[in-house]
């Protein structure tokens, strides 16, 4: 066998259907669109046109908004902290705050504040400077030995 004999079983490959060739073919003269009209042209754009009827999207009242005033947080996990700090990236007894954990590469840019979730487990007794951390988050770090103070807690008591 040589690399120029390789081919395919008879009958893997459906050769393309040819449109537009001819009546004899049986998809020629409107090659499979149908009669006149809008679909049977190019360029067709009507999703969601319903023919002058008021369209579904339209008939549905509005719901929601986006809060411009929300902020926006960098969400950290406990397990990632404490993965950050066996790797030698965080030192447990500095003050761990935002401008630590982009030094460590654990968020790439400081948002609005860090907001720490309570997924994983920590061993290390840390100190914490966050804006912001879950009630399960707390917990898990006092439970290591640890303190977190909440920036935000600090800028509403003021």
């Amino acid at each position: 066998m040589k690399l120029n004999e390789i081919s395919d079983k008879e009958g893997a490959t459906k050769s393309r259907k040819r449109v537009g060739r001819g009546i004899g073919s049986g998809s020629g003269k409107t090659g499979g669109r149908g009669v006149k009209g809008q679909k049977s042209r190019s360029g067709v754009a009507i999703k969601g046109f319903e023919g002058g009827q008021m369209p579904l999207y339209r008939r549905l009242p509005k719901r929601g908004f986006t809060n411009i005033f929300a902020n926006d947080y960098n969400e950290v996990s406990i397990a990632r902290l404490q993965t950050a700090i066996d790797a030698k990236k965080l030192d447990e007894k500095k003050v761990i705050d935002t401008a630590a954990l982009i030094a460590a590469g654990v968020i790439r840019r400081a948002k609005d504040g860090v907001r720490l979730l309570s997924d994983g487990e920590l061993k290390a007794k840390v100190t914490l400077e966050i804006a912001g951390a879950s009630k399960a988050a707390i917990a898990k770090v006092e439970k290591a030995g640890g303190t977190i103070k909440l920036a935000e807690a600090a800028a509403s008591a003021e």
